[in-house]
């Protein structure tokens, strides 16, 4: 049955969270002013779930349970459902101008799904059935499921097996009859602090030295072991000063976490891969392409927002028709539609696999994540450019409201005398939120290294794009023969 809003924050203030920030436990992450907004933009994944409007995108019908669930736990079954995904991703970006934090659970399930019944025909274990178990309850009780594959991988020129410290990639440490034990951690978890549950996975393709190392598995976000520290953000702590206008964005935000796993133990019918190394690489590419193809949905969502802002920017400063802004928007807009281009296009050519479920063009979506590395950062530029230097140097609220200073602020930071001095400013706190603030890591800095670095898409961009057979292509046009 489907949640509202209102019931996925009352089920997340009955988990025991182990939450540490700025040296202290967060008692209660689900009031914390600086961890708010994070909560928020998931609520809103469960609030557009309830609004007719949105069905077809927000939901979709299990062919597990037969019920209508949450499109954030579906498999997917169609290249429609690819379609609808990031279309979806989209619209929560518009909505939230923010990260929403459930589309990395979403892509654990799709590519866990595919990988444990591969497994499974190889070796006849039952990581397929263990799975389906798992994606069956949080469907039945609309969870919310993030999904961790970076460890803090210490030396990188290193394997895991080799590294002074066996814990920098997540590992077994301990093997029993009813399960296993695992050591390590988790960097940049966005969203496991308002998670239900968390699918683990490997981080790299790994070798038979490895094998302690190629584990996977499904376990509560406040298992016993495993503790939080959130990330800190540039301007984070303006949440706590009670000023609207100087957060940009007051409702809405996303939150990073490193999250340790110190000796948790994990039952055998919660594991999804234990030592069977050679499937770590297939889990890891698969999920590399699933979110390598939502960056074109969340961060074109993100954009419009950006672009709007920028316009409004532009009107208030009394610049709307000069011709240069004009064509800086048109820019900013026709690198956001090629963005989404990508994410749809490699939707549209997907492929049922032999589990039965649709996984995406796998070079497209390179290439759609390729796009993320280099278009947002000229969004932003453009963004920028439009809104001009009082976008990082005007004052705070405070100011804007003293009974003496007030008045000067209001006086003589007025752009067109029609609109207030308050709402041109609360527009370039916008701006300022999405370019450098806390929604630049869910926007700027993610789209480098969210999903993976921009060389880890050249990398796959190298093996799928079937060089050989260009060549062939070339060399038979030239009526070429060796």
């Amino acid at each position: 049955m489907l949640m509202t809003g209102e019931q996925y924050v009352e089920s997340m203030r009955k988990l025991n969270l182990q939450v540490y920030m700025f040296g202290k436990k967060v008692e209660c992450p689900v009031d914390d002013p600086i961890l708010r907004p994070s909560l928020n933009s998931v609520k809103m994944t469960y609030d557009l779930a309830q609004l007719p409007e949105y069905q077809d995108l927000m939901t979709a019908v299990s062919p597990y349970t037969g019920e209508r669930v949450n499109r954030f736990t579906h498999i997917h079954q169609s290249t429609e459902d690819l379609m609808n995904k990031v279309k979806m991703q989209r619209l929560l970006g518009q909505k939230t101008a923010a990260c929403f934090q459930r589309c990395v659970g979403m892509d654990a399930f799709n590519a866990v799904y595919s990988t444990t019944f591969d497994i499974d025909k190889k070796y006849g274990t039952k990581y397929h059935e263990n799975f389906m178990n798992f994606l069956k309850y949080v469907q039945e009780n609309d969870l919310t499921v993030d999904g961790a594959m970076t460890d803090p991988k210490g030396d990188r020129g290193l394997a895991p097996h080799a590294q002074a410290d066996p814990d920098m990639f997540l590992h077994v440490v301990e093997r029993r009859d009813d399960g296993i034990v695992v050591r390590g951690a988790k960097a940049h978890q966005t969203g496991f602090i308002n998670s239900h549950e968390v699918i683990v996975m490997p981080t790299i393709s790994m070798g038979e030295d490895d094998k302690e190392y190629a584990v996977s598995f499904a376990c509560p976000t406040d298992e016993k072991g495993i503790f939080m520290i959130v990330g800190r953000q540039s301007c984070d702590t303006r949440k706590l000063e009670g000023a609207v206008m100087d957060t940009g964005n007051p409702e809405f935000g996303g939150t990073e976490a490193l999250v340790i796993f110190d000796n948790v133990f994990i039952p055998n019918d919660r594991i999804f891969l234990n030592g069977e190394f050679e499937y770590a690489g297939v889990l890891v590419e698969r999920f590399a392409g699933y979110h390598r193809q939502s960056y074109g949905g969340c961060k074109v969502g993100v954009g419009d927002v950006l672009i709007g802002a920028a316009a409004v920017a532009a009107d208030y400063n009394g610049c709307p028709k000069a011709s240069h802004v004009k064509d800086k928007i048109i820019e900013m807009q026709h690198l956001n539609e090629t963005l989404f281009a990508c994410g749809i296009a490699c939707s549209a050519l997907g492929t049922k696999t032999e589990s039965g479920n649709y996984l995406i063009d796998l070079l497209l979506a390179n290439v759609c994540k390729q796009n993320v590395t280099r278009f947002p950062y000229e969004i932003v530029r453009l963004a920028e450019d439009i809104a001009g230097g009082l976008m990082v140097t005007a004052p705070s609220e405070k100011d804007l409201k003293d009974p003496k200073i007030g008045p000067y602020v209001d006086k003589y930071l007025r752009g067109v005398n029609s609109v207030t001095t308050e709402n041109r400013l609360k527009i370039l706190r916008l701006i300022e939120n999405l370019c450098l603030g806390t929604a630049a890591v869910g926007y700027r800095t993610e789209s480098m290294h969210g999903a993976g670095s921009p060389q880890a898409q050249r990398i796959m961009i190298s093996r799928q794009g079937n060089l050989k057979m260009k060549k062939e292509l070339a060399k038979s046009i030239a009526q070429i023969k060796e």
